[in-house]
């Protein structure tokens, strides 16, 4: 098949932009290195052991997300609001928690008072000195390597002032069988519009001059078209020569590359644990601290957060862990790691590691950092950060484009809407 446009990666970002160009009678051609479409959204099918569908990647709609939601109606899939009562757990004891801050409106005039912009970890110590403040500040970073996956000394203290105004953490519903549905519709809607998606198909090398590009594959194929959309994780832009991941290009972008730099890619480890029973609600199933109606948990245990599927009665916990603590664990082994995720939930329910084991049915070890085909999970937002991520998206010679929730700037950065959206922008560009 000869091709218009080249796009590579078929994650949010590069499959809907393949679509939206196909629709416009563009000839599109999508390469992806991974077997399934996708990238970071990763549905697991029940066939892996699971009772039902489970999210080993993306998960939640956070926040409004008009194009998430607009796409997830277009293919009839609907979602559900998160519920139940969030949990802090500290010192073992467990209470239930309004906020993952008590000092909220306080942090957040401070943070509305800064007059330039600085990493969190600077604000803190410049604004909340001394010991009277120190549970305040280890909560605070606690969060932001949590919830955004950032290392706290290279976060935007503007950035989370932004995100932790609004409501994006408090409205997060799933869509109802994982977000499967819409990267199944939009691989459907690609082809029947005549574009190509070929899995399994990973590229090493790409060779451009201005109206040219050639991409080589690991395999020996070559794949040619005068444009080339790269729809890649930033973690991809970030390896350096020689690391997995890597991906040359001939002549090289330095000015992309740098950007690239600048840039924060949080790592991240899921913990899919599906029980024979939900263990957790009642002291009679075994656990002396029971958790009922758990929606959310925040804790000091090794695997900080945790979260139920409630209001569903599936007796599924996914347990997380990001930011640099995800990072330090990266080369660990899947058995070390839900080692230690059974270690942290028996601190938390006051059982044993080996009580959990007995009534464990189903397990999955999502680790993202060590993915070579990703190399991370999601983007943060750093110091200088719309600069970078501007240069990073900047086309060259109207030959070579870059789309990705890693160049997205705007309010939802991190998230399957900042894929989407910047597909669409990228889409809209070369159509």
């Amino acid at each position: 098949m000869i091709s218009d446009i080249l796009i590579l990666g078929a994650g949010a970002a590069g499959l809907l932009a393949a679509r939206n160009l196909a629709r416009a009678g563009r000839r599109v051609t999508v390469l992806e290195a991974r077997s399934r479409p996708g990238g970071r959204i990763h549905t697991l099918a029940a066939e892996a052991g699971f009772s039902a569908p489970t999210e080993a990647g993306a998960e939640f709609l956070h926040g409004d997300v008009p194009l998430t939601r607009q796409l997830l109606q277009e293919y009839g899939i609907t979602w559900l609001a998160t519920a139940g009562t969030t949990y802090e757990v500290t010192d073992g004891q467990a209470r239930p928690a309004e906020s993952f801050l008590d000092d909220m409106p306080l942090l957040l005039s401070k943070l509305h008072s800064l007059p330039h912009d600085m990493p969190l970890t600077e604000f803190l110590a410049q604004y909340f000195p001394g010991n009277d403040h120190q549970i305040l500040r280890e909560q605070v970073i606690r969060f932001a390597e949590g919830y955004d996956a950032a290392d706290a000394h290279r976060a935007s203290a503007f950035a989370l002032r932004d995100e932790w105004s609004g409501t994006g953490a408090e409205d997060s519903p799933r869509p109802v069988g994982g977000y499967a549905g819409l990267i199944a519709g939009l691989v459907r809607d690609l082809q029947a519009a005549g574009g190509q998606l070929l899995l399994a198909t990973q590229a090493e090398r790409i060779v451009w001059q201005p109206g040219q590009v050639t991409v080589q594959c690991t395999d020996g194929r070559r794949f040619q078209a005068p444009q080339l959309l790269i729809a890649v994780p930033l973690g991809i832009w970030q390896a350096k020569s020689g690391q997995p991941g890597h991906l040359l290009l001939q002549p090289e972008l330095p000015t992309h590359r740098a950007a690239a730099q600048e840039l924060g890619f949080g790592a991240v480890i899921k913990f899919l644990l599906e029980f024979d029973e939900p263990l957790w609600e009642s002291a009679l199933h075994g656990p002396t601290q029971p958790l009922p109606d758990l929606g959310f948990l925040f804790s000091d245990a090794a695997v900080p957060t945790w979260w139920s599927q409630y209001p569903s009665s599936r007796p599924l916990l996914t347990g997380w862990l990001a930011g640099p603590a995800a990072s330090q664990r990266r080369h660990l082994t899947a058995d070390n790691l839900l080692a230690e995720a059974l270690t942290s939930l028996a601190y938390l329910l006051r059982t044993t590691p080996d009580f959990l084991r007995q009534h464990l049915r189903a397990h999955h070890i999502v680790n993202w950092a060590a993915d070579p085909l990703a190399l991370g999970a999601y983007a943060y937002s750093t110091i200088g950060a719309a600069e970078a991520r501007a240069a990073l998206a900047t086309s060259v010679a109207d030959t070579l484009f870059i789309a990705g929730e890693g160049v997205y700037d705007g309010p939802y950065i991190g998230t399957v809407e900042a894929a989407l959206v910047s597909g669409a922008e990228a889409a809209a560009r070369l159509a």
